[in-house]
């Protein structure tokens, strides 16, 4: 039974039932990474699939793979204000590099400022997530059906319990790199000669804005000393 047959009346925008989402997960759990991509753009409008990088330590692998499938596929980044310079420099790196056509996202000037002068990165984390990276990210993902990320389950336990599809607040998340081991993310980089973030090779396995991470394996750099593993985007 094809995809569309199977659309029904949901809240999401793609509107697909859940067992759709269950059928398509099934589908797809037989595919590599890089098949799955090449199906999402034979099963889904690309003008309505959100690819979404933070040019973090392993960004290089999923962007190459977006941009030999779909060239022309827009990659949204959510400029935060706080990242660190070797980010910024890897996106321009990778951006010159795959011919990709990147998109910032930032927040609201006021928000932003706010998180500044308040130093929300030590007062109160969550809500600076929210302000910086969430808010700024839901109005964008308004626009499209399908969001595609670079999650991989290794990575954390709540990344571990991931669908490849799901359901996530009007919009269906596509995590196609979820079962992606971290020897085979190495091999392809190593394979394609591709580059790692500059501060992978400092001891950053998990790199966000500068006030938040620091040196550590998987995701333990990330809001050391608090209560937080996620900053909101995947929960």
């Amino acid at each position: 039974m094809s995809t569309q047959s199977l659309i029904t009346s949901t809240t999401n925008r793609a509107g697909l039932s859940q067992e759709t989402i269950n059928r398509l997960n099934s589908q797809y759990k037989q595919l590599s990474f890089e098949q799955r991509i090449s199906k999402l753009y034979q099963d889904f409008d690309a003008n309505k699939i959100l690819v979404t990088s933070s040019f973090a330590a392993t960004s290089a692998y999923f962007l190459h793979i977006i941009a030999s499938i779909n060239p022309k596929q827009k990659i949204h980044f959510i400029n935060t204000g706080f990242h660190f310079p070797e980010t910024l420099a890897y996106r321009d790196f990778l951006q010159q590099k795959f011919n990709l056509d990147v998109i910032d996202v930032h927040p609201d000037p006021h928000h932003y400022q706010y998180a500044v002068n308040e130093r929300l990165w030590e007062t109160d984390p969550d809500l600076c997530c929210s302000v910086n990276k969430v808010q700024p990210l839901d109005l964008i993902k308004e626009q499209y059906d399908i969001w595609v990320s670079s999650l991989m389950g290794w990575e954390s336990e709540h990344r571990a319990t991931l669908e490849i599809f799901e359901e996530r607040r009007g919009i269906i998340k596509f995590n196609p790199m979820i079962d992606v081991s971290r020897e085979d993310r190495d091999n392809y980089i190593k394979t394609h000669d591709l580059p790692f973030h500059p501060l992978v090779a400092e001891g950053y396995a998990s790199i966000g804005c500068s006030h938040c991470t620091a040196k550590g394996e998987g995701r333990e750099g990330r809001w050391q000393g608090k209560n937080k593993t996620e900053c909101g985007l995947h929960v």
